[in-house]
């Protein structure tokens, strides 16, 4: 069996595979259906459409963050239904330099699936390489025998987050746009700001122009000088509602950097709790914090 691809695929590279599971995750936050609409209007052949909010995300309760995770068996048993197979290869993309793609990639991982991989430039390099398009939905699929498997990742809930703001055991890494983490405006969220002492890496930084990934390299200089003397397996990645702040999670498993968490409520869910501490500021723990 061919060594399945973990973190990213180039489009030259899925040119040249087949047997893959191939998921489109387009989104917009600010338009929910723009994804749905892009996908019809063209995707690459074959493609399945994953919808964030109804297909990779939970019902709201208004206090589990905006996308809160499904229940991990009704997820694994939809994606057998949809036809995955044990150990194939799932290839996610979308046209947001990964930024939601990479929700599927961290929840297949969530479910034991090592064979998952981002492509690199989404949709727009699949273009530019030459790929194939189509605009009508793929038949269905017969049935997969995809079950799901210990996990391969590692979260923090809510709790676990609180505590450690006492003992400081865990760096927390928020992947928001630097005036949303300093709490300059929140377009989304009714609570403005950042858990005190996390340290901002926008997940857009992982991108070159074209909208590609930075090389191994680079990111691995960039998150080891981020992190400083921090353990990677000693990171909370989160951001608004624990979709972007798997792109950073991606970024540093791809540069070698192995290990970190996800907080999956991320900031949408801490800030409905008003018992949360709240800090705002560009410097983490510098300035700004108040319990709201």
């Amino acid at each position: 069996m061919p060594t399945p691809y973990t973190t990213l695929i180039s489009a030259a590279e899925l040119l040249q595979l087949s047997g893959a599971l191939i998921a489109d995750c387009s989104h917009d936050l600010a338009d929910p259906q723009a994804g749905q609409r892009d996908y019809a209007a063209a995707h690459i052949p074959g493609a399945l459409f994953l919808h964030l909010d109804r297909d990779l995300s939970a019902p709201m309760t208004g206090r589990n963050g905006r996308h809160p995770l499904p229940d991990a068996q009704a997820f694994a048993d939809r994606l057998a239904q949809l036809g995955l197979k044990q150990n194939q290869q799932v290839i996610a993309y979308d046209r947001a330099g990964g930024g939601f793609a990479v929700r599927l990639w961290w929840m297949l991982r969530w479910l034991g699936h090592d064979a998952v991989a981002v492509l690199d430039g989404g949709w727009q390099a699949w273009v530019a390489a030459g790929g194939a398009s189509e605009g009508v939905a793929p038949a269905p699929r017969a049935p997969g025998n995809f079950i799901r498997h210990p996990s391969l990742v590692g979260d923090v809930p809510a709790q676990g987050v609180l505590d450690n703001l006492r003992s400081a055991h865990k760096l927390v890494l928020d992947a928001r746009a630097p005036e949303r983490y300093a709490g300059e405006v929140e377009p989304i969220d009714p609570v403005a700001g950042h858990i005190p002492g996390a340290k901002n890496r926008f997940f857009q930084t992982n991108l070159q122009p074209d909208g590609t990934f930075k090389s191994r390299e680079q990111l691995r200089e960039e998150f080891t000088a981020l992190l400083e003397d921090w353990d990677p397996r000693d990171v909370i990645h989160h951001c608004g509602s624990g979709v972007s702040g798997c792109h950073n999670l991606l970024a540093m498993t791809h540069a070698g950097l192995d290990g970190s968490l996800l907080y999956p409520g991320s900031w949408s869910e801490w800030c409905a709790d008003p018992a949360h501490p709240v800090a705002t500021g560009r410097a983490p723990g510098k300035q700004g914090d108040a319990n709201t």
